[in-house]
């Protein structure tokens, strides 16, 4: 096994780190936060006292950060300047695509090897080693990263050269953020015609409405597989990320001249949800908001 340094503990970087450390890793991590160092280290990861304690020596070096700005920075001031030449540099974090691709030039220009590797699965995958990673990176950096990534996911693909996989999340959240809409949307109306919400399910479930939001992530409580809509909208993946990824998205269709009138009507949605107070809310508890939006 080998040794890995993981920096960023939140909620997803926790369960990841968590799972490199079942793996048989020496896991060596950094987080900002000391609650979040201390469940690290009961998950048996080795708490260091900065980011350069943790990259120092290690194989593999993972990121799971907020945003671009926080990459950009930790790689320029802390791992470039600390890691091993030899290392694989892998960054799970959620950003825009040209951060991720500047990133990987100035690993490149200094000899590293480098990977952006977002994720999907939320949560409750990352903390059982169900996520599914794309990756963005040369086939040498996907073949290097790839064993690390299979220790904390079900599904490990490589998506094409470096901001590749940055490219594939944000189309990816673009269309499960209209999708979720679309899903809520179907139940209230269903609702509001007087149709049993089960029975709506048991029909649309096996129908040409079929979606993951429906049959894996049911916006309704007490329908279809426990969700998030059954713990009162509490935890899962929460409102405010999905916009931060919508976000990212309409910035990345900006940059490409592409039309996406369904994910700019998401991200509109999406901004009057978190305005209102319900950032910290599964995302879909937006169904909340068009069950009491008042029309005619």
């Amino acid at each position: 096994m080998a040794r890995v340094a993981f920096i960023g503990l939140g909620n997803m970087g926790g369960g990841m780190a968590a799972n490199l450390a079942k793996a048989g890793h020496d896991v060596r991590a950094f987080d900002l936060s000391a609650d979040a160092l201390e469940r690290a280290r009961l998950a048996g990861c080795l708490p260091a006292e900065d980011a350069a304690g943790a990259i120092k020596g290690a194989e593999a070096i993972v990121t799971m950060l907020p945003a671009g700005k926080h990459v950009d920075s930790v790689y320029s001031e802390t791992v470039f300047e600390h890691a091993d030449p030899a290392a694989i540099l892998i960054d799970c974090s959620t950003i825009d695509v040209d951060t991720a691709r500047r990133v990987a030039e100035a690993a490149q220009a200094r000899g590293l090897l480098a990977v952006d590797a977002p994720v999907s699965g939320g949560i409750a995958a990352a903390n059982a080693g169900t996520l599914t990673f794309m990756v963005g990176g040369t086939e040498q950096g996907f073949a290097r990263a790839e064993p690390f990534l299979a220790d904390m996911g079900k599904a490990v693909i490589h998506a094409g050269a470096s901001g590749s996989g940055q490219a594939a999340k944000v189309c990816n959240n673009m269309l499960l953020g209209a999708e979720m809409i679309a899903t809520c949307e179907a139940f209230v109306l269903a609702e509001k015609l007087g149709l049993d919400l089960q029975k709506f399910y048991d029909i649309a479930s096996v129908s040409s409405g079929q979606s993951w939001s429906m049959t894996s992530y049911c916006p309704v409580p007490g329908v279809g597989p426990e969700s998030p809509a059954d713990r009162d909208y509490q935890g899962g993946f929460a409102a405010a990320l999905m916009l931060k990824d919508l976000r990212l998205a309409m910035e990345a269709a900006a940059n490409a001249c592409a039309d996406t009138p369904m994910g700019a009507r998401a991200a509109e949605l999406y901004e009057e949800f978190v305005a209102q107070g319900h950032g910290a809310k599964d995302f879909s508890g937006i169904i909340q908001r068009l069950r009491d939006q008042k029309v005619g």
